[in-house]
Protein backbone atom coordinates (compact mmCIF):
# COMPACT_ATOMS: atom_id res chain seq x y z
CA UNK A 1 0.00 0.00 0.00
CA UNK A 2 2.93 2.33 -0.22
CA UNK A 3 5.66 3.53 2.05
CA UNK A 4 4.96 4.35 5.67
CA UNK A 5 5.77 7.90 6.72
CA UNK A 6 8.35 6.72 9.25
CA UNK A 7 10.24 4.91 6.46
CA UNK A 8 10.73 8.10 4.44
CA UNK A 9 13.84 10.25 4.86
CA UNK A 10 13.48 13.33 7.04
CA UNK A 11 12.37 16.39 5.12
CA UNK A 12 13.60 19.91 5.88
CA UNK A 13 10.11 21.36 5.34
CA UNK A 14 6.54 21.08 6.56
CA UNK A 15 4.90 17.66 6.26
CA UNK A 16 1.56 18.97 4.97
CA UNK A 17 0.54 20.91 1.86
CA UNK A 18 -1.75 23.86 2.19
CA UNK A 19 -5.19 22.37 1.71
CA UNK A 20 -6.84 25.77 1.35
CA UNK A 21 -4.79 27.20 -1.56
CA UNK A 22 -4.22 25.08 -4.65
CA UNK A 23 -1.27 26.81 -6.29
CA UNK A 24 -0.78 24.40 -9.20
CA UNK A 25 -2.47 26.73 -11.68
CA UNK A 26 0.50 29.13 -11.40
CA UNK A 27 3.03 26.91 -13.12
CA UNK A 28 4.50 27.24 -16.62
CA UNK A 29 6.38 23.92 -16.48
CA UNK A 30 5.33 20.67 -14.86
CA UNK A 31 7.53 17.81 -13.67
CA UNK A 32 6.99 14.42 -15.27
CA UNK A 33 8.56 11.39 -13.59
CA UNK A 34 9.83 8.42 -15.61
CA UNK A 35 9.01 5.61 -13.19
CA UNK A 36 11.15 3.13 -15.13
CA UNK A 37 14.27 5.20 -14.35
CA UNK A 38 13.21 6.07 -10.78
CA UNK A 39 15.30 4.39 -8.06
CA UNK A 40 12.75 5.22 -5.32
CA UNK A 41 15.28 7.29 -3.39
CA UNK A 42 12.60 9.94 -2.63
CA UNK A 43 15.06 12.81 -3.03
CA UNK A 44 12.39 14.69 -5.02
CA UNK A 45 9.92 14.23 -2.16
CA UNK A 46 12.48 15.47 0.34
CA UNK A 47 13.35 18.66 -1.55
CA UNK A 48 9.91 19.71 -2.84
CA UNK A 49 9.22 23.06 -1.12
CA UNK A 50 5.46 22.70 -1.57
CA UNK A 51 5.17 19.07 -0.41
CA UNK A 52 3.53 18.43 -3.78
CA UNK A 53 5.11 15.00 -4.19
CA UNK A 54 3.35 12.04 -2.64
CA UNK A 55 4.66 8.48 -2.37
CA UNK A 56 2.08 6.13 -3.87
CA UNK A 57 2.80 2.42 -4.30
CA UNK A 58 6.45 3.21 -3.47
CA UNK A 59 6.79 5.71 -6.35
CA UNK A 60 7.01 9.48 -6.23
CA UNK A 61 3.86 10.99 -7.70
CA UNK A 62 3.33 14.70 -8.32
CA UNK A 63 0.18 16.28 -6.93
CA UNK A 64 -0.38 18.88 -9.64
CA UNK A 65 -2.96 20.73 -7.51
CA UNK A 66 -0.06 22.02 -5.40
CA UNK A 67 2.98 21.85 -7.69
CA UNK A 68 4.15 25.29 -8.83
CA UNK A 69 6.61 23.87 -11.35
CA UNK A 70 9.75 25.24 -9.71
CA UNK A 71 11.87 22.33 -10.97
CA UNK A 72 13.73 21.68 -7.72
CA UNK A 73 12.66 18.03 -7.84
CA UNK A 74 14.12 17.62 -11.36
CA UNK A 75 17.31 19.42 -10.40
CA UNK A 76 17.88 17.31 -7.28
CA UNK A 77 16.97 13.92 -8.79
CA UNK A 78 20.19 11.84 -8.87
CA UNK A 79 18.86 9.60 -11.67
CA UNK A 80 17.58 12.57 -13.73
CA UNK A 81 14.28 10.78 -14.26
CA UNK A 82 12.22 13.97 -13.79
CA UNK A 83 11.81 16.21 -16.81
CA UNK A 84 10.25 19.65 -16.74
CA UNK A 85 7.69 19.90 -19.55
CA UNK A 86 5.93 23.09 -20.66
CA UNK A 87 2.41 23.16 -19.21
CA UNK A 88 -0.29 23.18 -21.86
CA UNK A 89 -3.07 25.72 -21.44
CA UNK A 90 -6.34 24.15 -20.39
Amino acid sequence: MGVKEEELPRAPIAMESSKSVKTGSWRTFRPEIDKEKCSKCYTCWKYCPDTAIDIIDEYATVNYDFCKGCGICANECPKKCIKMVRQELE
